[in-house]
């Protein structure tokens, strides 16, 4: 039984749509970390927000990341839910950030090791991505999901073994 929820939302875009549905919930903890002057000019209030300058790169994202993410398991949530989103990137039309490929993939190992290292199951979800090239999108979405595959392969062998 899920009884505490936590939603992780690295969309550049603050998650105006959480923050204001689970707005009296205390059993959801909505994290969220995006662009500071992008969509939505009125930002709700999360759980917790931490909002980004123009221009914020890999360094500086995954250290605020790095500080801020261990608030999100403080209530022991029963589930994480993960907006990976894609416009981050720095070839985003619309992100103002400038994280590289490799930094989103790290962003996704940051939060997928955490979850996995305090036993929390991970339900993982697209989201945002602007790219001026859609393959740099696709490849940034699939590499959460390889993620995902890599950090979690051991705990679903263990747990899921197939009997001949």
């Amino acid at each position: 039984m899920i009884r505490r929820a936590a939603i992780v939302d690295l969309d550049v875009h603050q998650g105006n749509g959480t923050a204001f549905i689970f707005r009296e919930d205390e059993d959801v903890f909505t994290f969220s970390m995006h662009g500071a002057k992008n969509y939505p000019l009125f930002k709700l209030r999360s759980s917790l927000d931490v909002e980004l300058g123009d221009g914020t790169a890999d360094d500086e994202y995954l250290d605020a990341l790095a500080r801020n993410l261990p608030r999100v398991f403080a209530d022991r949530p029963d589930i994480v839910f993960y907006l990976g989103g894609a416009d981050p990137f720095v070839g985003d039309r619309l992100g103002r950030l400038a994280l590289t490929i490799a930094g989103l993939r790290a962003r996704d190992h940051v939060v997928l090791r955490e979850c996995r290292a305090r036993g929390v199951p991970v339900a993982t979800v697209m989201s945002g991505g602007y790219a001026e090239d859609i393959s740099d999108t696709v490849e940034i979405h699939c590499n959460t999901i390889r993620a995902a595959k890599v950090i979690f392969a051991e705990v679903q062998s263990s747990k899921f073994k197939v009997q001949n």
